[in-house]
């Protein structure tokens, strides 16, 4: 079944579920014990320089009402209670099997100078077959930017995504289904980290009128 067109604008990404090389193999009979959840997992870490002190960058990620909504687009973003969102990542799929994953994330007051970024439900929602464990931390350390006081905002985060694939994806090898998966979920997430670290930054400073730190 041909995958459908995606929108444009949005964070898409094709699931390679299958090379033509693999598909050359012989697959395995289903067995009704592989049809359990696959859980992908990717540990990240990043950092960002940001040309302010670290109280101005710590008062500017404290009004997440404003620039996580701005620097998240084109995902779409609705609030969830006075920190939390409801994010729409994109369509993702391959092979007849398309899903449109949303997250549910809260964003913690900080806790001197750290920040953290966790997994809450969203209401009045079912998601389609996955779960999704999200547990991120950013800390504000002082660094140089020249001759001036900056801010280093290093950050990481721990995420398993657990899917119930229809069954007959489950007729692929394990190995290839799990490799892939986690392939696959970490050029989201290396992605994703890109573009909302530069929108990050730009909005930063764009809204104080200071240059953005070379990396």
């Amino acid at each position: 079944m041909p995958v459908k067109t995606l929108e444009k604008n949005s964070v898409e990404q094709s699931l390679p579920l299958m090379n033509p090389e693999l598909e050359q193999q012989n697959l395995v009979s289903i067995d009704p014990d592989r049809s359990q959840p696959f859980c992908f997992s990717y540990r990240f870490t990043d950092a960002m320089l940001m040309g302010a002190d670290v109280k101005t960058v710590g008062k500017y990620l404290d009004a997440h009402q404003g620039w996580f909504t701005r620097c998240a687009h084109p995902m779409q973003v609705k609030p969830i209670g006075k920190n939390g969102y409801d994010l729409t990542i994109g369509k993702f799929g391959s092979f007849g099997y398309i899903v449109e994953p949303k997250i549910g994330l809260e964003l913690l007051p900080q806790d001197s100078g750290v920040y953290r970024i966790q997994t809450v439900a969203i209401p009045n929602y079912t998601s389609p077959g996955y779960e999704v464990s999200f547990n991120a931390q950013m800390r504000l350390g002082e660094t140089l930017d020249g001759d001036r006081l900056g801010t280093k905002v290093d950050w990481d985060l721990d995420l398993n995504v657990y899917i119930q694939f229809p069954q007959f994806i489950y007729k692929l090898p394990t190995g290839v289904i799990q490799a892939t998966g986690d392939k696959v979920l970490k050029q989201i997430v290396n992605r994703v980290s890109r573009q909302l670290t530069h929108k990050v930054q730009q909005d930063f400073h764009g809204n104080l009128d200071l240059k953005v730190p070379k990396c």
